[in-house]
This record gives C-alpha cells, structure tokens and sequence, in this order.
C-alpha cells in the first residue's frame, strides 16, 4: 500500500465529521442512560439485575477525551503523552481500507507509545481479515515503527489491540528529532471474493469505537548497553494450587482488577472480555494459567466451531492475550472448547529488562519496562449458542517469579507518572484487589464496588436523589395505601 494511494483513499471529511458528531452523541446519552441506571442498581434487588445479566460493554477510562481522526494529516488534533482517548472509525467497505490520523508533537528525548483499541459492536459480525494497523510516522510518511491485529480464526467481535512507537535508540535516528509525527490508524476488511473463499459472510457495515492511549517514557540518566539480553527463556514452573479467591474482571484496560500471586476465580459469558492487571517488576517474569471450567447446556448451531468424535466444539473458544504498561501486545493464545473444562498456559514471559528493547522478537522486545502487565480474556459468543448462555467459571493462576533488580534511572518524569514501575501501592492492590489505573500520584484506584459507589455518587448528583427520593416516595405512598387497606378491612 503506498503512501500516495492511502492519501488519495479514506472516507469523505464530512462522513468523518458525522462519525465523530454520532459518537458524541451516543457519549452523551450513554451518560444519560447510566445515570438513570445508578438510579435503578441503588433501589433494585439484586436478584433482578442477575436475571437479565449480559455482557458489559467494554470501559472507557473515565477522564478518557473524545477526539476526532481526520482522513488527512493536514488539520489533524494533537495527541498528548499521558492521555487517553475515545474516537470512531467507519466501515471501509468490502476490501477497503479506513484511515485517520491524529498528530503528535515530541521533543527529542523521550519513547512515546500509541496503542489504540478497536471496538466492534457487541453481537455484530467480523471477518478473519478484519481487523486494524497502527503506525507513527514522520513529517515525511516514513513509519517509525507499526503493528496490527486481526480477528483470525476466532472472528470473535472481541476488542482488538494494535500499537506503534517512536524510540531515540541508535537505530531509529529518522525519528529522534524533535518535531511532528502522527499516529495513523487503519482499518481494513476483506473483499467480498476473499470472504465468499472462506465461506463468510461480509462483516457488519458499522463504525468501531477507538480508544487511544499515548504514553511517554523518559530518556535514561546515563547510557546503557544496546544489546538484548541473552535469550532467557525457561521452562514454565507449575502453576499455584489451592482455592481459588473470588476477583470480578474488568470490562477494559482502565477497569482491569489487579491480580498478585495465587488462584483466582470468575466467570466469563460467552461474548464477553475479562481485564486484569498484575505488577511485574524489574528482573521478574510473569506466568499464567487460565482454566475455563465446564458448561454443558443446550446447545445449537455456532459460526465457528465443529464436531470431533460425535462432540461439538468451538474452535478458538478462549482467547488470553497479554498486553505491557503501555498496552503494548506481547503475546496471546487461543483454545478450542467443548463444554468441559479446559486449561491453557501462556508460555513464562522473559525477566522484565530494560535492554529487551533491542530483541528483534517482539515477544522479548515488548517486555521492556516494570509496571502493570494485562491479562485479557475472551469467550467467544458461539458458546453461548452451543453450551448455554449463562457465564462460565473462570480460574487464573497467576505467577511472578525471579528477584527484583534495579531499573534505569530516567532523566525525567513518565507520562502518566509512575507508568514504568512497581510500587508498594501497586503490590498492595494486587493482594487487596482494586480495579482501575492508578491515579495522577500513583494511589491505585478504589476496590470495583466502592468505586461503583463512589461513581454512582459522584456521576449522578442532585438527579439521582431527586430520582431515588421520587422512588421512595412512591414506595411510602403505596405503602401507605396498604395499610389504610387493611385497616378498613380490619
């Protein structure tokens, strides 16, 4: 793909404009309809909410900015390291290609990371080549460095994760200046011939919700080796055993619920993706083990799935993907499932260093800073169709071994701070479980249930106690009523 033929493509302006007008407006009446929410899970019983339990959309970061792509470099919006935000990106049509950009202004010391998060409805359908490329790129249009995802084989309408970077190392001189670059996001679909070979239907002709997240990590005090470390690989020690702790997953990398050391429980419905953090430091490597349990029902037809020895299954049924402090991808796994328990374990990451930077594998390169590894897990909806739609249990055994060495000493401040390290805080939270990013000064975030509290309180002010008040009035009145009733009966 050329530069010139991405330029001369894209979507109309004013179809981009409309996008971006679409998504504000569904922000706001999502925010709308959460307050009239809060109102109903405060008065609600709680048997009532499990009843008509579906999978929560995916979790925007609260402070996250809706900002609009442009289909042309010229004109883009700026970027800010340490920010997240929230955009859209419309359907390219069959065998098209989408793109946007956004702009970055950076000086010449530090690392900037964009990873971008594409969002597929819920329900809708993908295909195996759906899927989204990312790249920062110079004043010029040369690529600094890009990734992408896909759907694959699973054609799960899960969130999909890319990520792109701009480093000052000795091989990357063409980016080290200061000055402008861009983030460009690309969304692609398969043509309708490539589709029809492999006996897909075309996928759902909507816009995809983006989340942006742009880190920056400062240069180091003093020079370090240039070399990876040898390869470190090792063989995967035995998962934890015992009871399993009860730990409710978030519903994106904002909301993730941290995990330390031990066995965790959950449940996962079909069509839904867990978050989960765990603090990985200097010179330790993270393992995981994750077991989805049994789930004989009623099953019918699936999309993606099959039948072994009389059995039905669902090919690429769990999907575990794990992600680094800037969202980076790393590595993920996928297994089939046929209605009894199953177990997949992630291969030991490399001990966290900062010189795996300069490893040309991405699964070692990736693991170049301490901080907040993400575990996300999806269930692909045919379960659902096959084995019951009710949530399925969910173990995760968790890992963190070697010792803790020094990090490099940064001649600056991260940005978000505290982004690229483990503290105390952070070791608190895994054993206590809090749910969410940590804050400006590095507290981690309240527990999932407080913070529900807290948001409820916070989000929805007089309106929500002018609603529960009228709620209560209601109640009082009828009750009332009632007793008047049984006094004339009486």
């Amino acid at each position: 793909m050329t530069r010139a033929g991405r330029a001369g493509r894209g979507t109309a302006a004013e179809a981009v404009r409309r996008g971006g007008r679409r998504a504000g407006r569904r922000v706001a009446a999502g925010a709308g309809a959460a307050l009239v929410g809060a109102a109903w899970c405060v008065v609600a019983p709680a048997g009532a909410a499990r009843a008509t339990e579906t999978p929560p959309p995916y979790a925007f970061a609260d402070d996250a900015r809706t900002v609009a792509g442009t289909p042309s470099s010229t004109g883009s919006r700026t970027l800010t390291p340490g920010t997240t935000y929230r955009s859209a990106i419309a359907h390219p049509g069959a065998g098209g290609t989408t793109t946007l950009y956004y702009r970055l202004e950076l000086g010449a010391e530090d690392n900037v990371h964009a990873s971008v998060t594409a969002l597929p409805t819920p329900g809708s359908r993908v295909g195996f080549a759906d899927g989204i490329r990312v790249a920062v790129e110079d004043a010029n249009g040369f690529d600094c460095d890009a990734g992408s995802a896909r759907f694959g084989a699973a054609r799960s309408p899960r969130p999909l994760t890319a990520s792109a970077l701009r480093t000052v190392g000795t091989d990357d001189s063409r980016c080290a200046a200061a000055g402008t670059y861009y983030v460009v996001v690309e969304r692609t679909a398969a043509s309708g011939a490539s589709a029809a070979a492999r006996s897909e239907k075309p996928s759902t002709p909507e816009e995809w919700d983006l989340e942006l997240y742009v880190t920056s990590e400062p240069a180091v005090a003093e020079r370090r080796a240039t070399t990876p470390p040898a390869e470190q690989d090792a063989p995967t020690p035995a998962p934890p055993a015992g009871p399993a702790r009860p730990r409710e997953g978030g519903s994106g990398f904002s909301t993730a619920e941290a995990l330390g050391r031990g066995v965790w429980g959950d449940r996962v419905a079909p069509g839904q993706t867990r978050y989960y953090r765990v603090p990985v430091d200097w010179g330790q490597r993270l393992t995981a083990t994750v077991e989805l349990g049994g789930a004989r029902g009623a099953g019918g037809p699936g999309g993606a799935g099959g039948r072994a020895g009389g059995r039905e299954y669902v090919t690429s049924a769990l999907v575990v993907s794990v992600f680094n402090p800037a969202r980076m991808p790393v590595q993920d796994m996928d297994t089939a499932y046929d209605g009894s328990q199953k177990s997949t374990t992630l291969p030991s990451l490399v001990p966290v260093a900062y010189e795996n930077r300069y490893a040309p594998i991405d699964r070692i390169a990736t693991v170049r800073f301490a901080g907040w590894y993400y575990l996300a897990v999806t269930l692909h909806p045919d379960v659902g169709a096959r084995f019951g739609r009710g949530p399925v249990g969910l173990t995760l055994r968790v890992g963190v071994t070697g010792e803790r060495r020094a990090g490099p000493k940064y001649a600056g401040t991260a940005r978000p701070a505290d982004a690229f390290g483990v503290t105390g805080r952070e070791e608190s939270a895994a054993r206590d479980g809090a749910a969410g990013t940590p804050g400006p000064t590095g507290v981690a975030a309240p527990g999932r249930s407080e913070s529900a509290a807290m948001k409820v309180l916070a989000a929805a002010g007089i309106g929500t106690g002018t609603a529960l008040l009228a709620v209560l009035g209601v109640w009082t009145l009828v009750g009332r009523r009632r007793a008047a009733g049984r006094r004339v009966s009486a």
